[in-house]
């Protein structure tokens, strides 16, 4: 059974930058396809970034440019480094293995 556990979430001022972090156990990380999503209050879930056990990467197109996504095989973890912060990104980060695991997320709140 995969488990994920986020964190590194918060409060920071629009323009600011957070990095999340996603530590995985019970698969062969190196493996896994992995993806953060984020969910919005009253809104759908949607996937922000991607990437997979080869290291090709994938970001929406609201998150271009600002966010990067990377891994750690060595360390079971994956990052989502978030630059530029807009108060449309607050929502709760969800980190997902394979598009079947999931984590309990992390809370980003940007004020403007």
């Amino acid at each position: 059974q995969v488990q994920l556990v986020e964190s590194g979430g918060g409060l920071v001022q629009a323009g600011g930058s957070l990095r999340l972090s996603c530590a995985s156990s019970g698969s062969i990380f190196s493996n896994n396809h992995m993806n953060w999503y984020r969910q919005a209050p009253g809104k759908q879930r949607k996937l922000v970034a991607a990437i997979t056990s080869g290291g090709s990467t994938h970001y929406a197109d609201s998150v271009k440019g600002r966010f990067t996504i990377s891994r750690d095989n060595a360390k079971n973890t994956v990052y989502l480094q978030m630059n530029s912060l807009k108060p449309e990104d607050t929502a709760v980060y969800y980190c997902n293995a394979d598009f079947e695991y999931w984590g309990k997320g992390t809370l980003v709140t940007v004020s403007s």
